[in-house]
């Protein structure tokens, strides 16, 4: 389906339209990286293994739009694509593969460092569609 960047000043508003929640958090994934830096000049090179845990949906949410930038930023890893599965058991688990290689700022053409996901104004609804909103911290 389709994400798009809402207006905001300071921070990224992402907003998710997809046909199950794989495809949103893969949506998420792909708006998160391409925020950062440009997906399409990262090859795969390489792979890291990472997961992310929550509660719930927005729990889940959080921990995986918090992942990503921790392999972007902190690992030095520049993301060319996700595999991953969700399983549900007592709370969500995302056990997921990023494909890529090391991050070169200006081979990627990075452009902004993300903080940190919010909780406020995190909206997820499962109806027929998954809607997704959330706010990344720039």
């Amino acid at each position: 389906m389709s994400y798009k960047f809402l207006d905001h000043a300071t921070d990224a508003i992402i907003e998710i339209t997809a046909k199950d929640i794989k495809e949103a958090f893969a949506l998420a994934a792909e708006a998160e990286i391409n925020l950062t830096l440009d997906q399409d000049k990262v090859e795969e090179k390489g792979k890291m293994d990472f997961n992310a845990n929550g509660k719930d949906l927005r729990y889940l949410l959080f921990s995986w739009l918090e992942e990503i930038p921790f392999l972007l930023i902190t690992e030095g890893f520049a993301i060319k694509r996700i595999e991953f599965n969700i399983e549900e058991n007592d709370g969500y688990t995302i056990k997921a593969t990023a494909y890529g290689e090391p991050l070169d700022v200006q081979k990627h053409n990075f452009k902004v460092e993300i903080k940190a996901p919010t909780f406020y104004d995190m909206e997820i609804r499962t109806n027929g569609k998954v809607y997704m909103r959330f706010l990344l911290d720039l």
